[in-house]
């Protein structure tokens, strides 16, 4: 599918920084939009990530580090906003006073379809311009099953999570090749497996085995899945060349957040943003994969075009190491609003 030039970018994701206050509610704005997936950690402790989304309803959490089941908590997020969300006084999400917290935000409809492309029918949050949607459906234990995904677009990156059940976060990635896939929750090199059946992704579907991360029998899952936007959204792959004059990764836009992993060997996710780094060298890290409050651990820079990484660090830049990564851009290369260099 050929989308539409998105021209401003932050209209589909944004990221959020903002201090705790210890009130009872907060109202956090400036995402721009009223989001359907927000993604909070509180940078000062080690806490959860507190990952939220629209058709599983706003105080549902889920922990992007965790294998646990989906909770309830209405001290997490209360609403969805207009410009942004409501979050009550947990730790977690709405910061205890001088918290430094941050959430990235992504729309999707902001409302939801019945989706029957599949042999599964879900029920699916899609935003076809911005290529991501939420997609909600009932596992039933077949060897090889459909759940349709509502971008009419290829798939470049599926998380998805078992809510019913203690179970990894597994992750579809178009750059780890056939049937392999990788966990969220842990620092493991890439798996091949029966989780994802990628023979049968389609633009309409992707395709799961009877796994029971993915596809047990009854169980609720959540799915977070994302189609390639030129110039708002790249998920890639890249080889280290273990030189701290490190690879430069092209994306064709400036970056706003990147997240990395290491395919090939243990090695943590890490993720970046463009408000707690917003001038190079980035090195303002959190780990998607583990609950450790924010270090500083030399990255690279955020180029006008994609990412250059200035360390031979192992988990990021090991000679002939694979990694993959997942980026969403600040501003595009080329258009009216062209990216400028930082």
């Amino acid at each position: 599918m050929a989308y539409t030039t998105i021209k401003k970018p932050s209209d589909y994701f944004n990221t959020v920084t903002w201090t705790g206050t210890n009130d009872a509610t907060t109202s956090v704005t400036g995402v721009n939009f009223q989001p359907d997936f927000v993604w909070i950690k509180n940078r000062n402790v080690a806490d959860d990530h507190t990952l939220h989304d629209a058709i599983r309803g706003s105080t549902k959490t889920l922990f992007s580090n965790s294998t646990g089941a989906e909770g309830t908590n209405t001290e997490s997020i209360q609403s969805f906003d207009s410009d942004g969300f409501t979050t009550g006084n947990h730790r977690g999400t709405g910061g205890n006073a001088g918290n430094l917290m941050v959430s990235w935000n992504w729309l999707g409809a902001n409302g939801t379809a019945s989706n029957t492309d599949g042999s599964i029918t879900s029920t699916v949050s899609a935003n076809t311009t911005s290529g991501f949607s939420i997609v909600s459906y009932t596992g039933n234990a077949g060897v090889s099953e459909t759940v349709g995904h509502g971008l009419n677009a290829p798939l470049g990156m599926v998380i998805a999570k078992n809510r019913d059940d203690i179970q990894d976060w597994r992750i579809y990635h178009k750059s780890l090749g056939t049937n392999q896939f990788i966990n969220f929750n842990t620092n493991a090199a890439g798996t091949a497996s029966t989780v994802w059946q990628t023979a049968s992704f389609t633009n309409d579907v992707f395709a799961i085995g009877d796994n029971s991360s993915v596809g047990g029998s009854g169980n609720n899952i959540i799915a977070y899945c994302f189609a390639e936007v030129k110039g708002f959204s790249k998920f890639g792959s890249y080889v280290g060349n273990g030189n701290a004059d490190g690879t430069f990764v092209y994306t064709g836009f400036k970056p706003a957040m990147l997240i990395t992993k290491r395919t090939d060997a243990i090695s943590d996710w890490r993720i970046w943003d463009n408000k707690r780094d917003t001038f190079n060298v980035v090195d303002g890290i959190l780990y998607p994969s583990a609950s450790n409050a924010e270090g500083t651990e030399t990255f690279g820079d955020f180029t006008s075009n994609g990412f250059k990484i200035r360390t031979s660090s192992a988990d990021y830049n090991a000679s002939g190491g694979s990694y993959i990564y997942m980026a969403f851009a600040e501003e595009p290369l080329v258009g009216d609003n062209p990216a400028t260099a930082r």
